[in-house]
């Protein structure tokens, strides 16, 4: 569905999903959990009337500015609009793609639009379902899980949008499940983004699907941002008075960082934090959005995802290295959280030696 101004013109690169990485919970039948890129990745980011400038700027930023060894750029990003000229509020812009490149991307980006009373263009809801049929990735920031969800694509999946959207969207789509506490879903093709900053979080995340951690964690530097932030909207929702001087989690945080490889029991943190555990679990909540046990269960998988990338030692090793009981449950737990084998992401984003 073209939108009727200019375009470039060129076919779609080759493709640049090259080795495909399976994993079971893909829509529309596709299993993954990225893609080892083999050639530029294209990026169709759509501005539509009303968008909101800080959504359209994140992945334009983010995906622009990623960098592989070597230098070579990772994405090449595309700005598709339904008009040639588009209001952003406090100022306007033209794209110079319309609609019809989103059959020519890899992967499409819907940011949020300010007014959600207006209606969602026809010429975009057939221009993304078409590219989805082809296996397209499908990724919302904000409110544009509202423009997602009008293409029926996310019915009977997960999604999250702003939370004060959250209800709206669940109105407006019952047959979406929408979660108001995280920051982003991955339901593998099509994923959603919490507001504003949680974008950002987002596109980190699709970085280190596409190209490994340390792609990712050199685009989070550059963006000035954690790779990963614990917790979700939980977070921001519901706003804890400060915390009394000396209790900053921050410190205890740092040993638990230091102790991965040492057998973590919840009392066990409590006694080091010279806190109750209940005061341990409310305080855990208050400032990371979750409890401590996952918060120690993802820093572990995130320490062993390093280790695969960065090391030559075996599954046994790291689990062991990373505070596993056992091989078995490291894969297990890791399998749950990346979506992949410890193998196959080592394979897939192993560093070149």
């Amino acid at each position: 569905m073209d939108s009727g101004h200019p375009e470039k013109s060129g076919e779609k690169p080759t493709d640049v999903r090259g080795t495909r990485l399976t994993s079971e919970g893909g829509a529309l039948g596709a299993k993954r959990v990225g893609w080892h890129i083999l050639a530029m990745h294209v990026m169709a980011v759509v501005a539509l009337e009303g968008v909101v400038p800080f959504d359209l700027s994140t992945p334009c930023e983010v995906f622009g500015r990623v960098r592989l060894p070597g230098g070579r750029a990772g994405y090449q990003v595309r700005v598709c609009g339904v008009t040639p000229e588009v209001n952003a509020g406090m100022f306007s812009l033209r794209t110079r793609y319309g609609l019809g490149e989103l059959a020519r991307a890899d992967t499409i980006i819907l940011p949020g639009i300010a007014d959600l009373s207006v209606p969602v263009p026809e010429a975009l809801v057939a221009a993304v379902r078409a590219a989805a049929a082809t296996g397209t990735r499908v990724a919302s920031i904000c409110s544009g899980a509202f423009l997602l969800a009008a293409t029926g694509l996310l019915d009977g999946h997960r999604a999250t949008t702003h939370w004060l959207g959250a209800e709206e969207l669940a109105r407006r789509h019952p047959a979406v499940q929408v979660d108001p506490d995280v920051l982003y879903v991955d339901n593998g093709q099509f994923l959603t983004s919490a507001g504003a900053a949680a974008g950002l979080d987002l596109c980190l995340h699709m970085v280190r699907l596409d190209y490994g951690s340390a792609v990712a964690a050199d685009a989070a530097r550059v963006s000035v941002m954690p790779l990963e932030r614990d917790g979700g909207q939980s977070q921001f929702i519901l706003h804890a008075p400060p915390a009394p001087d000396g209790s900053s989690l921050e410190p205890l945080l740092r040993w638990l960082e230091e102790s991965l490889h040492e057998p973590l029991t919840l009392e066990g943190i409590a006694q080091r934090a010279a806190l109750s555990v209940r005061t341990l679990n409310r305080r855990f909540r208050e400032q990371t959005g979750t409890t401590p046990l996952q918060w120690v269960l993802r820093a572990r998988v995130r320490r062993a995802q390093h280790l695969l990338e960065t090391s030559g030692h075996s599954v046994e090793v790291i689990s062991a290295k990373v505070g596993f009981g056992s091989a078995t449950a490291f894969r297990e737990h890791f399998h749950r959280i990346v979506a992949t084998s410890p193998q196959s992401y080592r394979r897939a984003f192993r560093a070149p030696r």
